[in-house]
C-alpha cells in the first residue's frame, strides 16, 4: 500500500497529558497504575486513572455530549498543539476533505449508569437531561470531535472491543486510497466505568495488583483510560527527517471464542502476515514489536506463540501496558502514538519492571529499554471475538 504521513500525534493517559510526559514516563519506565479509587468501584484491583478529567467544561452549545468520555476526548485534544495542526490542514484540504474516524469500546457508558442511578423512584424514568445519542452511543464520541474540529468530511466510530482504535487506521486509510478524503483524524477513546470494572471482574481477569505482561507470574489485567489521536495525510513533496509514516496494515477475524483468543495466535499471526505484506516488508525490517500484552495467562501466551511463529525469537518486543494499563477502546491509538515516539526518540521501551519473564515463550522480551535505530515498527491490538489489527510504521527516511 502507499505510505501515508502521520503529520501529527498526541496521547493523554495515566503516565501524562501530551508527548513529554508520555516520553519521559517510558524512558524512566514509569507506572501511572494505582490502587483503585474509582468512584465508588469496590474492587481489590489496580487502575490507569486519568487526573481531573471530570474538571473539564463544555461549552454551551456542545453540553448534550457532557460525559467523562468526551470530558477526556477535550482535555486530550488540546495537548501538543493537535487541534491548530487540524485546523492548518483544513485549511490546506478543505474541512469537507478531512474524515474522522475514531475508536472507542464503552463511549459514554459511565453517564448511561448515573442515569439509572438517578431514576425516577415512581415512573422509573429516566432523567431528563440524559442525552443518549451524544454520550452512550459510540459515535457520540467521533460527533463531538468533528464538531469540536469543525470538520465535515465522512466521519464514523468503531467499536470492536480492544482493536478499536487499531482498525480505524484501515478505514481511514481505505478511504484514502478510494480518493474520497485527502487526510483523517484517526484515534481512540476509553474510560474507566463501572461495566468495565465489574465485567472484567466477573470474567477473573482483573490482577489484584499492577498488571505484569509475560511475566511468570502475570494475574491478569488492569484497566486505563486514554484518549489518543493522529493526523493521517496524503504524503507531501518533501518531509521532515523525523517523519513517521503508516507503511502497513493487517486485520483479521479468527472468531474462535467470544473472549478468549485462539491458543495457537492463528488470527493474530494473520493479521500480522498481512500488515506486514501491505507494507512490502520482511519480517526482519521491523525493529521492535509493540504487542497487545494485556497481562492474562492465554492472551499472553497465545500472542507470544503468534510472534514466533511470523517473527521467530530474534525481533525485540514488549507490553507498554504495565504503564498505561489497558485502555481498551484507546489501546490501539495510544500504543500508535508510543510507536511513533519510539522511531523518533530510537527507542524500544521495556516497560515497567515486572519480575521474571515466562520463559516458556519464545520471544525476545525486552528486559529494560534499549536505544538503537528504530526504521520499522509494528504494533498489535487485538480484541474480544477474534478481532484482530496489525499495524506498520516507520520513519520518513
Amino acid at each position: 500500500m502507499l505510505p501515508v504521513s502521520v503529520s501529527r500525534f498526541t496521547a493523554t493517559s495515566c503516565i501524562g497529558r501530551g508527548l513529554d510526559p508520555t516520553l519521559a514516563a517510558l524512558l524512566q519506565r514509569r507506572s501511572g497504575l494505582q490502587r483503585c479509587a474509582f468512584q465508588d468501584i469496590d474492587i481489590d484491583t489496580w487502575v490507569g486513572e486519568v487526573d481531573a478529567v471530570d474538571d473539564e467544561e463544555m461549552e454551551p452549545e456542545l453540553r448534550d455530549f457532557n460525559c467523562r468520555n468526551n470530558r477526556l476526548a477535550q482535555l486530550a485534544l488540546r495537548q501538543d498543539g493537535f487541534a491548530d495542526a487540524v485546523d492548518a490542514a483544513a485549511r490546506r484540504w478543505g474541512r469537507g476533505r478531512i474524515g474522522v474516524f475514531l475508536g472507542t469500546s464503552t463511549a459514554g457508558i459511565l453517564q448511561t449508569e448515573w442515569a439509572f442511578r438517578h431514576r425516577d423512584p415512581i415512573s422509573g424514568h429516566l432523567p431528563a437531561d440524559f442525552v443518549y445519542a451524544a454520550t452512550h452511543s459510540p459515535y457520540s464520541l467521533t460527533d463531538f470531535i468533528r464538531r469540536k474540529l469543525r470538520l465535515e468530511g465522512p466521519a464514523m466510530s468503531v467499536s470492536s472491543a480492544c482493536s478499536s482504535s487499531a482498525k480505524v487506521f484501515a478505514s481511514a486509510k481505505r478511504m484514502l486510497d478510494a480518493g474520497l478524503i485527502d487526510a483523517a483524524v484517526v484515534g481512540g477513546v476509553d474510560s474507566l466505568c463501572a461495566t468495565t470494572l465489574y465485567g472484567f471482574h466477573s470474567l477473573g481477569l482483573l490482577a489484584d495488583g499492577p498488571c505484569r505482561p509475560f511475566s511468570d507470574d502475570r494475574k491478569g489485567i488492569s484497566l486505563g483510560e486514554a484518549a489518543a489521536y493522529l493526523l493521517l495525510e496524503r504524503m507531501p513533496g518533501s518531509l521532515d527527517g523525523d517523519a513517521v509514516l503508516l507503511l502497513g496494515v493487517g486485520e483479521s477475524s479468527d472468531a474462535h471464542h467470544m473472549s478468549s483468543p485462539h491458543p495457537e495466535g492463528l488470527g493474530a499471526r494473520m493479521a500480522m502476515e498481512q500488515a506486514l505484506s501491505s507494507a512490502g516488508l520482511s519480517h526482519a525490517a521491523i525493529d521492535y514489536i509493540n504487542l497487545h500484552g494485556t497481562a492474562t495467562l492465554n492472551n499472553d501466551s497465545a500472542e507470544a506463540k503468534a510472534v514466533a511463529g511470523v517473527f521467530g525469537a530474534a525481533t525485540p518486543c514488549s507490553s507498554t501496558k504495565g504503564a498505561t494499563g489497558h485502555t481498551l477502546g484507546a489501546a490501539g491509538a495510544l500504543e500508535a502514538v508510543i510507536c511513533a515516539l519510539a522511531i523518533q526518540h530510537d527507542l524500544m521501551p521495556a516497560g515497567p519492571e515486572a519480575g521474571q519473564r515466562d520463559t516458556t515463550m519464545d520471544i525476545q522480551y525486552l528486559a529494560s529499554n534499549r536505544r538503537q535505530r528504530v526504521s520499522h515498527v509494528l504494533s498489535n491490538s487485538f480484541g474480544f471475538g477474534g478481532s484482530n489489527c496489525s499495524l506498520v510504521f516507520g520513519r520518513s527516511t
